[in-house]
């Protein structure tokens, strides 16, 4: 079974409100790489991937009923290769 990856931007309010500690913690619970970051315009980009696409959008689903839900306005999601070289999950700087 092949790799699982997705690229999701968050709009909304953000940043500045512990989104990225968040993602990062919820990461944990799941069998998911990637990383999250802050972009300049005030979102937050997000990929990550999984052995097991189910694995990919319930740990998508729980940052989005998790307390960032309501911070949350706008939500883009993107299929894209898989992630070379990352361990892990990070918050990327």
């Amino acid at each position: 079974m092949g790799m699982a990856a997705r690229q999701v931007f968050y709009k909304g309010k953000v940043q500045g409100v512990g989104f990225r500690y968040t993602v990062k913690r919820i990461a944990g619970g799941f069998e998911v790489l990637g990383w999250v970051k802050n972009l300049p315009d005030g979102r937050v980009e997000l990929q990550a991937m999984s052995h097991d696409s189910e694995e990919l959008e319930a740990f998508l689903e729980e940052i989005e009923n998790s307390s960032l839900g309501g911070n949350i306005k706008n939500v883009e999601s993107h299929d894209i290769p898989d992630l070379t070289g990352v361990r892990g999950f990070s918050i990327v700087h």
